[in-house]
């Protein structure tokens, strides 16, 4: 706790604002839309649902949701799960055995990280979005010959959490193939966004035959809660027996189930396509004017809607992130260790519903900051 302090980097709750909006993950803004009734017109009770899913929590609507779900995203099954930390703490403690072995992208997400530190398999990172370090790390690693009983996992996001960017999903998805290796891809923050209508990173790329398991989750552009894992019928009945995070806790509520069902008929919809081109459209404004004002130095190359301004040291981030507060705009300081340290950012996330004006006037007011500090 004291080195934290030292540092800058003590976390504390914060009450929510009522600035302008670059800090959420309501990409698409369904958070704050009216969602429609169900296509049946029937009413769901706002009740608990009692238990787990495997003792009196399984509700209907979870079959309905999972049909409709392993249909849109083109997955052979799905299971839900209460969120995406429980879904990567599920899928990844329950998969992983002593005998295998899983790589993973440096920039993964915390909740990933924990799932793998669960599991049993060996584990290794390789550098971000990086072919060559894969296979040089796994030629290293299996330098002595593989065991036969054993399997290897390549762990990646198709946009990552806080850099915004993606890798050549094709490339690595190839690479899994070629070497028999099982592809898990995390897509929480390409739903909604990436591919037709929203299906994700790996619809986009048509690689979804070439995919072990996929994660989406619906706290985001989704505007609910919950998550999922989409893959084969033999790995959704193995994690109903063996994902501690499934069988061990109460499931979500009726309620919850309804709207998302009723998050993906609005995502199919007009008003979630007119929502979707509206976020997009905000992409290319923010990048333009980005380039115009002579930022993008300092941006990584975001593929979505997660926006990243690497700034360096806590207490300069901090202290870029009060100033465009205090101007009325929510942007938030991204400190080590959540980040390398030295990779201290400001993370912009863009809405379909942030106006042109607002982006050019968050950026504006970055610009004259940065140009401030350089001149100091």
């Amino acid at each position: 706790m004291n080195r934290r302090k030292q540092e800058g980097a003590l976390r504390k709750l914060q009450p929510r604002t009522h600035l302008t909006d670059f800090a959420s993950n309501d990409y698409l803004g369904f958070s704050r839309m009216g969602l429609p009734s169900s296509e049946k017109g029937e009413s769901v009770h706002n009740s608990g649902s009692t238990g787990s899913r495997l003792i009196s929590g399984n509700d209907p609507l979870f079959e309905v949701l999972e049909e409709k779900l392993a249909t849109f995203h083109g997955a052979t099954a799905a299971l839900v799960f209460n969120s995406g930390y429980d879904v990567n703490l599920g899928l990844l403690s329950a998969v992983l055995q002593r005998s295998d072995y899983i790589f993973y992208d440096e920039s993964v997400h915390a909740s990933l990280r924990d799932g793998i530190s669960l599991g049993q398999a060996r584990a290794f990172k390789f550098s971000h979005n990086d072919l060559s370090s894969l296979t040089s790390r796994i030629q290293n690693v299996f330098k002595k010959g593989r065991n036969s009983d054993s399997e290897v996992y390549v762990l990646l996001e198709s946009v990552y959490s806080m850099e915004g960017d993606g890798p050549d999903l094709g490339a690595f998805a190839r690479f899994c193939e070629q070497n028999g290796f099982r592809l898990i891809v995390d897509e929480a923050h390409a739903v909604g966004i990436l591919g037709k209508q929203g299906r994700g990173g790996v619809d986009a790329a048509g690689l979804k035959d070439l995919v072990f398991a996929r994660i989406v989750t619906f706290g985001k552009a989704m505007g609910c809660h919950g998550a999922a894992v989409l893959g084969s019928v033999s790995l959704k009945e193995y994690l109903l027996n063996f994902s501690r995070s499934l069988i061990y806790t109460t499931a979500l509520p009726p309620y919850a189930l309804q709207h998302i069902l009723q998050a993906y008929q609005v995502l199919e919809s007009s008003q979630g396509m007119v929502a979707r081109e509206q976020l997009q459209q905000n992409i290319r404004v923010f990048l333009a004017e980005q380039k115009k004002l002579g930022l993008d130095r300092y941006f990584l190359k975001g593929i979505a809607a997660i926006q990243t301004c690497i700034i360096g040291g806590n207490a300069q981030t901090k202290e870029l992130a009060s100033l465009l507060q205090n101007q009325g705009f929510d942007v938030r300081a991204i400190l080590s260790p959540t980040v390398p340290r030295g990779r201290e950012c400001l993370r912009f996330c863009l809405h379909s519903y942030n106006s042109p004006e607002e982006i050019r006037a968050v950026l504006t007011i970055l610009a004259s900051a940065m140009k401030m500090s350089e001149n100091e």
